[in-house]
Order: structure tokens, then C-alpha cells, then sequence
């Protein structure tokens, strides 16, 4: 709810401005909390509380926006789009959170006056109209680099820049807000979120694009170019949509609410060509040894036994990953749910799972957990997430096997090989706290020359929950938890280390949800520091490797990792779509699964 400004007497007044002097060229209004008179402007929209208007006076300046905002509920009842009107006001920047940017309005609107009636209101088309919106960088204050750290080290409402609309994104936009714009040609990058906002890209150049019509996140490249389309000023809703889609034409104004720039579109988008969200099963094939074996990693979701999406999950297993010999597991819930009781065992949950696979497939899987000490890993309270692995019995088992429990601290003894197997490492570490611990496991391939395990870690980092958005306020962007999931990973690492300690030749897996992209430090301190090569770098194109879809970006979360001796042309990995090209009501998991081949064999 806005709650307005209450200014006392000696509030200062600018008489006669133009709209272009209101915004001004930088982020904040220079006539922040002054009150105005004879403002005059074209009314180009109206919305359930206030109405747009445009400058009848330009000043062709591409830095200052030609449309202000009017707040207020009943402003716009007499009036028509169409009307050129005069009015007096009070300058206000507004936002919802401190870490959202402000929006300049024109408050407590007053000697409201109808100067004509019926002229032309033209949208300008972006792109053509205006400069293309840039496709690298958000603002000035980012350093060339939107997920740098340290974050937070600046806010673009204090330093309030100069705008480059021909640089940053963010500028650009800002010096459209107001206005009433055009899309050509849109498709839809992502899923509409829950309140049916979706991302959209135009005809103007971008850069990132993958193959099924989205925009992939990339190295300092969060695809700035992408715009969100909002709530339809008519009252209706935006249909449900996938990455892909092609739109018609979008018309609407341009704001700022949520924590990103978007357009409010007049009516309800418009689908003129579906994308097809028919993911393809991977391709890649198991030899039933350990010449190669096929592993999987997949995100269930906050699985249990009650979970209406387990069958759709088991069928997911079979026909789009083919039944991974090993599959690393990730928010395995406990056997209840997120009742929250004593219960903290998932055998029955990992049961009903095994079981739907055996019973849609024929496919025996067995598998292995070590339940959590109760309420401390994180999650929905009482679901008591974890890690858990499905194995195919006739492909693999586990090597020394000795159970480990949730208090139970697996570490790298002689061999090499595992105190507690499977089990949980490094328990007592900080950075763990209220998080997953890693599983690890070492494993025997049945047939071929295994007279060597392999070894396995299955990770579920730190959420990124709390992140400010990338249109934000602080600068570059708050990445909630990074510095958690740095240390989570040099944990990992260090266990990592002390297997290659003994045998630099060692065959180690690290795969699961690690909540971070590659490019971002604790990721590169995965590959640089402790040598693991992220397979998907290793045998994917840059914008095909994604596994989410969050915002406008198709990014990767899910990771699978090897230690140099399983790096060679046979080892390969897909991504297997089943969660990034659908519709939200569609999704069984909102990760999408990988699966890999490798050759695990050792001397």
C-alpha cells in the first residue's frame, strides 16, 4: 500500500515544468518531493490507479524520458486516452523495498484541466524508435561484471548516474519509463511466474540465445535486453506461456514495480505460434560396465511418499533419462512429508520411488541415504530434505560398504577408501549449518576391470533465496548465500583433495544442485583451485547448458563434475528438458535432470 508523502508548507515549488524536467536525466527525479503546476501532457493509457502521460513540449533528448506516471485511483475517471490535459502535482519517488530502484510519479494530482480532447496517441517501437536496448551490461555500477563479488558495494539510488541508455539496460529503460512502446515480433524467454508476468524478447539484436528460443545466462552476460511484461491494464490476465512462444505484437506502457523495469501491456498477450515442449530422451547409452555407465543427477522436488508428482517423477527416469545406472538424487523428503514430527528416514519414500520405477519399467533400483539429525538441513520445516542415490543393482554396488548415520562423519582412510559408506562429510562445519550435507559414496562397478571404486558426492548447496533482483538497487546484485556456498564448496573440495592425495588417478563424481552458476566463484574455485572439470563446459555449447529457468534466464544450477582421469571424448553429457520449456502448470520438478556417460574403469 502507498502511503503518501506529507509535505509541510515550506515544501518548495517549480512552476511550468516540462514532463522531461520532472525525470530529468539520471535514476531520481532533480524535483524529488517539490510540488509542480502547469504540467501538461497526452494522456496515453490508463490503469486502475493513475494514468500515463507524454510531454506535449519534447526536448529530443534520448536521457530523459517523455512520460510520467499520475498516482492516483480517480484521476483518470473523466478523463480519456487521447486528452491533453494540465495539471498541478507533487513529485514522489516511490518503491515497495529498500533493495527495489524507484519509480518517479506525479502524486496528489490537483487542478486536474482538459486542454483537448481525441488526439493521436502513437506508441514508439523499441528498436526502431529508440535506441535497442543493450545486451551485456544492466548499469555503470555493475564493473563490467553482474554477479562480481563482493555484492551490494554500491546503490544506483545514491550514486544516481548519468544515463547511458546506449550501454546499460537498466539506463535504458529508465529513460523510457513512462512511455507508451511498442514490441515487434515478441517470444517468450521463460514461464510466466505466479502472478503471470513473463519475460519477452523483440527483434532487436540479443545475445545468449539457445536453440529452443530462451536466453542462456553466460559469463558477466544476464541478457539485459529481455523485458518482463506485466499485469494488462485492462484487468485481464496473460495466458499461459513457454520459452519460445511467438507473441503478437505487445503495446503498453513502460514502469517500474517488483524489482524490475517492465511493460504493462494494454490487453492480454496474444500466442500466435506455440514452441513445442517436447523435451528428447538422452541419448546417451550404458555398456552395463564400467567401460561406460550412464549417471544421473535430478532435482525431485520436495518428494515423499504422498508427493502427487512421484509417478510422473519415476516415468521421468525411465523414459527421458533411460535408467541411469547411478542417479545422485536431490530434496528427497522424509517418509511424512512435511509433517513435522520425529520422523526423519526417507526409506519408504525413496521405497514408493524405486517401486514406481520397477512397476512403469521392470528396472530394479536400490538405493542409499543417511537421514538428517532432525530440522537442521534446511527446507520445508519437518520435511527434512536430503540427498539420496538410486543404483541399478545389476550395473553397479557399493564398494566396502559400511552405513553411516546422521552423526557420523565420513572421511578418506587407506585404500583410498571411505570410513562410512555411504555417509555424510564434514558435519561439523559451519557452513553447513542448516544445509545439506554432502553424500558421499564409493562404488564397484560389477563387470570389466574394476579392481578400483569410483567415488561419488552428491550436493545440494546453499539456496540463493534472499537475492536481490538484477534490476535492483545494490550494485553489483545481492547473491544471498555465496559466500556460504564458497565455503560449502571448498568443504567438498577438501574431501575431494584427500581422495587424489592417495591416488591422483582417482575416479571422482561431484553432481547435484549446487544453487550457483559455473562462471561464479564458488564454482571456479571448484574447477581452478581443486581441478574438477565441469562436464557440461566439457562437451556442451555455451547456451545450451541450462537447467532452470528463473527470470529472464535459462541458467544452470544442476552440475556434474569429474576428476581429471575421467576426462576424455568419451565423456559426455546432456540436459535433458522437461521442466525449462513447459508451462508452470505443467512441471513436475522445476529443475530440469542431467545424465552423463563416463568410463569409470581403474587399475
Amino acid at each position: 500500500m502507498k502511503v503518501p508523502v506529507v509535505l509541510s508548507s515550506l515544501v518548495a515549488v517549480a512552476s511550468a515544468v516540462t514532463v522531461a524536467e520532472i525525470n530529468g536525466n539520471r535514476f531520481l527525479s532533480p524535483l524529488q518531493d517539490q510540488n509542480v503546476t502547469a504540467v501538461e501532457g497526452l494522456v496515453l493509457a490508463k490503469g486502475p490507479n493513475g494514468i500515463w502521460i507524454r510531454s506535449t513540449q519534447p526536448d529530443d533528448d534520448d536521457l530523459t524520458s517523455e512520460a510520467v506516471y499520475v498516482f492516483d485511483r480517480n484521476v483518470g475517471s473523466s478523463l480519456a486516452v487521447g486528452d491533453i490535459i494540465q495539471l498541478d502535482g507533487t513529485i514522489l519517488e516511490y518503491r515497495s523495498t529498500d533493495t527495489h530502484m524507484f519509480l518517479t510519479e506525479i502524486s496528489r494530482p490537483r487542478n486536474v484541466q482538459i486542454i483537448s480532447r481525441n488526439s493521436p496517441v502513437v506508441a514508439y517501437v523499441v528498436g526502431e524508435d529508440t535506441l535497442n536496448p543493450p545486451t551485456e551490461q544492466f548499469t555503470g555500477l555493475d564493473n563490467g561484471d553482474v554477479f562480481a563479488v563482493p555484492n551490494d558495494v554500491a546503490r544506483l539510488s545514491a550514486v544516481n548516474p548519468v544515463l547511458d541508455p546506449s550501454q546499460y539496460a537498466m539506463d535504458f529503460w529508465e529513460a523510457l519509463c513512462g512511455e507508451l512502446v511498442t514490441i515487434k515480433s515478441p517470444v517468450g524467454v521463460t514461464r510466466p511466474n505466479q502472478y503471470g508476468d513473463t519475460w519477452v524478447l523483440g527483434t532487436w539484436p540479443a545475445t545468449g540465445r539457445n536453440e529452443h528460443g530462451g536466453l542462456t545466462m553466460t559469463d558477466k552476460d544476464g541478457n539485459p535486453e529481455a523485458v518482463v511484461i506485466g499485469t494488462p491494464l485492462d484487468g485481464t490476465r496473460n495466458p499461459e506461456t513457454k520459452m519460445g512462444d511467438q507473441f503478437a505484437d505487445i503495446t503498453g506502457v513502460v514502469t517500474y514495480a517488483f524489482g524490475f523495469y517492465r511493460i504493462l501491456p494494454l490487453t492480454a498477450i496474444t500466442v500466435e505460434t506455440p514452441a513445442s515442449s517436447d523435451a528428447e530422451p538422452t541419448t546417451l547409452e550404458s555398456r552395463g560396465d564400467c567401460r561406460a555407465i550412464t549417471v544421473g543427477s535430478y532435482n525431485v522436488e520436495n518428494l515423499w511418499t504422498q508427493s502427487a508428482h512421484l509417478s510422473d517423477i519415476a516415468a521421468n527416469i525411465i523414459q527421458y533419462m533411460k535408467t541411469p545406472d547411478l542417479i545422485f538424487v536431490q530434496e528427497v523428503q522424509d517418509n511424512n512429508g512435511p509433517t513435522n514430527d520425529d520422523v526423519a528416514s526417507a526409506n519408504l519414500t525413496l521405497a514408493a520411488l524405486t517401486a514406481s520405477i520397477e512397476e512403469q519399467s521392470g528396472i530394479l533400483y536400490d538405493f542409499v541415504e543417511v537421514e538428517p539429525v532432525r530440522n537442521q538441513d534446511g527446507g520445508q520445516p519437518g520435511g527434512n530434505i536430503r540427498n539420496a542415490y538410486l543404483y541399478r543393482r545389476d550395473v553397479i554396488e557399493l564398494y566396502q560398504p559400511n552405513q553411516g548415520g546422521s552423526t557420523d562423519e565420513a572421511v578418506v582412510v587407506e585404500g583410498p577408501a571411505l570410513n562410512f559408506n555411504p555417509g555424510r562429510i564434514d558435519i561439523g562445519n559451519p557452513a553447513w549449518d542448516a544445509s545439506r550435507k554432502p553424500l558421499v559414496a564409493a562404488w564397484r562397478a560389477i563387470r570389466g576391470p574394476t579392481n578400483k571404486p569410483f567415488f561419488t558426492v552428491n550436493v545440494h548447496n546453499g539456496s540463493k533465496g534472499g537475492s536481490s533482483p538484477l534490476h535492483g538497487d545494490p550494485r553489483p546484485p545481492v547473491n544471498n548465500g555465496v559466500d556460504k556456498r564458497g565455503e560449502q564448496v571448498e568443504s567438498i573440495g577438501t574431501f575431494i583433495e584427500s581422495i587424489l592425495s592417495q591416488d591422483p588417478k582417482a575416479r571422482i563424481i561431484a553432481a547435484g544442485d549446487f544453487n550457483e552458476f559455473d562462471f561464479v566463484r564458488p564454482q571456479v574455485l571448484l574447477r581452478e583451485k581443486y581441478n574438477m572439470t565441469h562436464l557440461s563446459t566439457h562437451s556442451l555449447p555455451e547456451t545450451e547448458r541450462y537447467s532452470y529457468v528463473f527470470d529472464m534466464n535459462s541458467q544452470q544450477l544442476d552440475h556434474i563434475y569429474v576428476s581429471p582421469a575421467l576426462v576424455n571424448e568419451q565423456a559426455k553429457i546432456e540436459h535433458i528438458h522437461l521442466a525449462a520449456w513447459l508451462a508452470y502448470p505443467d512441471l513436475v520438478s522445476d529443475h530440469d535432470p542431467l545424465v552423463a556417460v563416463l568410463n569409470v574403469c581403474g587399475c
